[in-house]
């Protein structure tokens, strides 16, 4: 205001007194104005927002007789502009849309209307959970599941309840529990294998001379065989004898609890045989479990035994109370390790980022449900792994996967820092702290 009044020295005469007599003079009407300086940016075009009025060099005392029409235009094409967007994204969702209600319409049914029976073997929880799925996608069909627990069996027979894992959970009543192998696989279509890994091969062995060659076994199990490094697709065919048993593998991020409860879930099977990954996805597919396929049944199986062991990795962190920034660090590492072994097993690297992968390793890692980061939370806490496993009504896979896993590292030379650590921990030759030292001293290097 200063400057202005100094550059109008006219202007003194209306404020200051003069020595003479007063005398009325009407000032000339002008606009008092702040001056701009010239500017080397561009003007702004009308239909991008105005500039802040409070900017250095915009302060008018009196606005511009077109600023209120160009204010007017800006907030016209900014509405113009978000009607045009939401009108781009209702028609991408329109047609997404469309195109999912068309391939349901041409998508083929005939496998569950041709399944008559489906067996489940393990009584687990993964295992009764799946078999109520499948015994709700169709009441006529049989789901025969085989346990070895007679009072397990009798409860679901007589009350259709798992009282050992799901005592809230009503089991329908097309669910038929046996201990008798020959009982449970005479007529089955196909066969869900829910038995811990370890524990797989001598009892598919027990049971092999009532298995149908042509039985197609889905393998809901997770992990590495510790003595032979061994997947279940390697373990089922040779303990049953026979080398051409169907196989498929179903894995990816479910609890069994959320899949009771027919929670949104999705999940991918793979197989080498296109048409029997098809006929499972036609199986298992429902409202609330979405059914990816793949081919790549090395890297589905690679990734589902190694996410074990990672979430061990994971339980420690949170259970040392090492942060958020700790935490990250850490899966992500272990998620690289993960991508390292299994491409030079021959995985497909969009496998270790799909469903199977990296959903998994997610909800392994950072859900208080998962067995498998429980053990490492209390590891991390300061118990001892025998107390802690003593006290489990469940298989956590990742403590004897974990030695199995190194093995095969060094079988494909590959290093594996942090899986490493976690089977040294393991083993009780290195404790939490001195694991997490070392591994933060570990050389600077390019990432990879």
């Amino acid at each position: 205001m200063a400057a202005a009044l100094i550059a109008e020295p006219s202007l003194l005469s209306f404020i200051l007194p003069s020595p003479g007599p007063r005398r009325s003079i009407s000032p000339p009407e002008r606009k008092l104005r702040v001056h701009r300086k010239p500017s080397l940016l561009p003007v702004a075009s009308p239909s991008l927002s105005p500039p802040c009025p409070c900017a250095a060099g915009t302060l008018d005392l009196e606005p511009d007789e077109e600023s209120p029409s160009r204010s007017l235009s800006s907030r016209q094409d900014g509405k113009e502009g978000g009607r045009d967007r939401r009108r781009a994204v209702r028609i991408a969702w329109e047609k997404l849309v469309r195109w999912s209600r068309s391939w349901r319409s041409k998508a083929k049914s005939d496998v569950l209307e041709g399944t008559k029976k489906v067996v489940v073997l393990g009584g687990g929880s993964f295992g009764t959970a799946m078999a109520a799925h499948v015994a709700s996608r169709k009441a006529e069909m049989e789901v025969a599941m085989l346990l070895r627990d007679g009072d397990v069996c009798r409860a679901i027979n007589e009350t259709h309840f798992n009282c050992k894992y799901f005592p809230e959970h009503k089991l329908p009543e097309n669910i038929v529990a046996t201990t008798s192998a020959k009982d449970a696989l005479l007529g089955a279509d196909y066969c869900f294998h829910a038995v811990p890994v370890q524990f797989s091969s001598s009892f598919l062995r027990g049971i092999s001379q009532h298995v149908d060659p042509n039985l197609p076994f889905i393998s809901l199990s997770k992990g590495l065989e510790l003595n032979t490094l061994r997947t279940m697709s390697q373990i089922i065919p040779r303990a049953l004898g026979n080398p051409r048993q169907p196989f498929i593998v179903l894995s990816g991020p479910s609890f069994a609890v959320e899949l009771m409860r027919k929670m949104p879930t999705a999940m991918v099977v793979a197989s080498k045989d296109k048409k029997l990954a098809s006929a499972a996805q036609q199986l298992l597919a429902s409202p609330n479990l979405r059914i990816s396929s793949s081919s790549d049944i090395t890297g589905v199986e690679i990734a589902g035994a190694l996410k074990n062991v990672l979430a061990i990795a994971a339980g420690i962190v949170e259970g040392m109370n090492l942060g958020n920034n700790c935490m990250s660090a850490l899966v992500a590492q272990g998620c690289s390790e993960i991508r390292w072994l299994a491409t030079k097993m021959g995985a497909k690297p969009t496998t270790l980022t799909g469903l199977s992968g990296t959903g998994d390793i997610m909800l392994t890692c950072f859900v208080n449900l998962s067995r498998n980061r429980t053990v490492g939370l209390r590891l991390g806490s300061g118990e001892k792994l025998d107390d802690i496993l003593s006290t489990m009504n469940q298989v956590a896979e990742g403590v004897s996967t974990a030695g199995a896993v190194i093995a095969l590292a060094q079988k494909y030379n590959v290093k594996m820092p942090v899986l490493t650590a976690v089977a040294r921990i393991i083993d009780n030759e290195l404790t939490p702290k001195k694991a997490v030292l070392e591994l933060m001293s570990l050389p600077q290097v390019e990432e990879v």
